[in-house]
């Protein structure tokens, strides 16, 4: 049975390996707590066991606006419904805001049409070499 956390807060949950597939400077799993830590909103997919399976993650100004900077699924638990019940869930988690915005790679879009997101077009900077995360 898996279960879906939300945490404002300190982790308190295994986080394992295979997160940031085919990235190829990938956050060690300290970058990654931290991430889903200081993130405005996290929710976790959790086995049984405690394992974080599959997560997504908003930061926000609180106010107005949101952005949905990632959303994981451990490769051996894809295709199961999970990513799009922690999209739901997020999407419903934010549902007061005006605005909640995500950049995906146009093969994802479709994915995320069914869920009720439009298509909309955008720019992005990206500094590579800070991929595993800031210093």
């Amino acid at each position: 049975m898996i279960s879906y956390l939300t945490y404002t807060v300190h982790l308190n949950l295994e986080i394992g390996d295979g997160f940031f597939k085919d990235w190829p400077n990938p956050p060690n799993k300290e970058k990654h707590r931290e991430i889903l830590e200081k993130s405005y909103k996290t929710i976790v997919a959790v086995e049984e066991n405690k394992k974080v399976i599959g997560f997504i993650n908003a930061v926000s100004d609180g106010v107005l606006s949101a952005y949905i900077p990632l959303l994981e699924v451990l490769p051996e638990y894809q295709k199961q419904g999970i990513g799009a019940e922690l999209v739901r869930k997020m999407l419903e988690e934010l549902n007061d805001f005006y605005m909640i915005d995500l950049c995906c790679d146009e093969r994802l879009q479709p994915f995320y049409k069914k869920l009720g997101m439009i298509e909309s077009q955008g720019m992005i900077h990206r500094n590579y070499k800070f991929q595993c995360g800031r210093k």
